[in-house]
């Protein structure tokens, strides 16, 4: 069904006020350093709300992605990749996270810096898992720490002769590199056939400090942050935005999805596989001018 999102009649925005949203929405990943979005069926569960409102929020992140063309997983008995939490003791919450399930909190290459990853600082927060899928569309979860997906293994041939009777012959050896994998890339200077997807994304909520909010808003801002990682959760977007409402001093302010938000999904779910950053952030930029200045339908 359609999605509702809030129409703005103002000016229609500038290049630059797109290309601000664009590189501040979409982080680029720790490893290959790319946009990352779904690639992969999205399952979304919702917990720690009352079962209407639960439903609701798991549902709404599920509407928002398949109107703008990413693969929601129609299974109901789907196993979850994007967990909401509403809880009122976040930080214990992923203090046990940090102890038992590191991988949720996101590529990280030490205990430290698990540790400040770790930490909340907002009232919704958001931890993602990624992935990096080569041209052959073989995946590595992006875990940060050498040799914790075991490497790479090379049979190397020495090239030093032994001798054993008289006769030489040739030795062998393998080459253990921890920090290596074999990915299958299409050696252009354009793209490269390797693309950066979501493996997990832990949403983390705080009712306490979410009373001034209704359910509906909050699950739209959450539905953002399900579809795409934001480079800061303190940006304020001039482009008028969900993402906006919790972030503190904005001048704008949207307690709904708006065009704009949706403009931008809608460019980055259609996005070539195998892009480099730049040439990825110029083609969102160039459909969302079609989208919202050009008037050129989805």
């Amino acid at each position: 069904m359609p999605i509702e999102s809030v129409t703005v009649t103002a000016a229609k925005p500038s290049e630059e006020t797109i290309k601000s949203f664009v590189e501040t929405r979409a982080a680029p990943t720790y490893v290959l350093g790319r946009m990352a979005r779904w690639m992969s069926k999205l399952c979304p569960v919702t917990v720690g709300l009352g079962d209407k409102y639960a439903k609701y929020v798991s549902q709404r992140i599920r509407d928002v992605a398949s109107s703008v063309g990413a693969r929601v997983n129609s299974d109901p008995g789907c196993r979850p990749n994007i967990e909401v939490v509403f809880t009122t003791t976040p930080q214990g919450l992923m203090d046990r996270v940090r102890q038992t399930q590191p991988l949720l909190l996101g590529c990280h290459s030490n205990l430290h810096k698990a540790d400040e990853l770790a930490r909340v600082t907002h009232p919704i927060q958001a931890w993602y898992t990624t992935v990096s899928q080569d041209m052959g569309g073989s995946k590595q979860i992006d875990v940060g720490r050498c040799g914790i997906n075991g490497g790479t293994k090379l049979n190397v041939t020495t090239d030093a002769a032994t001798e054993t009777g008289g006769a030489a012959t040739v030795g062998g050896s393998q080459l253990v590199l921890p920090c290596a994998f074999v990915v299958h890339v299409s050696g252009s200077r354009a793209k490269d056939g390797l693309s950066s997807g979501f493996f997990n994304v832990l949403i983390v909520a705080e009712p306490g400090k979410l009373l001034d909010h209704e359910v509906g808003a909050l699950a739209d801002y959450i539905a953002m942050l399900a579809l795409s990682q934001p480079a800061s959760l303190d940006s304020c977007q001039e482009l008028p935005s969900i993402s906006n409402m919790l972030a503190p001093g904005c001048a704008s302010i949207s307690n709904r999805i708006t065009d704009g938000d949706l403009a931008f999904l809608h460019a980055f779910y259609k996005l070539p596989e195998g892009n480099f950053l730049a040439a990825q952030r110029n083609y969102v930029r160039y459909e969302m001018k079609n989208i919202l200045v050009n008037d050129t339908p989805k």
